[in-house]
């Protein structure tokens, strides 16, 4: 579990957030397509190769977090590339297979 502290409380569906915890080890290949159908729900632009958009990126840590993704897109901008940038690390691990590091 990645935790993140947030540059300023955010404010989200009567809930103030300081922090997000990411599961990012508790998602599931469900979870990636889920992620990427709630872009094209939302007509979000998606990159060719998902782990490079940003909305993709954003709806996977809305899921990691437990969160709605509006509130993942309601952080300031340094939070939100942070946050994505997290997410994508993650899913782009290049020190070799899950299992054999």
């Amino acid at each position: 579990m990645k935790k993140i502290k947030l540059s300023k409380p955010v404010l989200y569906a009567g809930k103030e957030y300081t922090t997000l915890d990411l599961d990012l080890d508790g998602l599931s290949g469900e979870d990636m397509i889920a992620a990427e159908q709630e872009c094209l729900a939302l007509q979000q632009a998606v990159s060719p190769v998902a782990e490079f958009s940003k909305s993709y990126l954003s709806n996977l840590a809305a899921r990691a977090a437990k969160v709605d993704s509006d509130m993942i897109r309601k952080l300031p901008v340094k939070d939100f590339a942070y946050v994505t940038l997290v997410v994508q690390d993650f899913l782009l691990d290049t020190e070799g297979p899950p299992g054999e590091k």
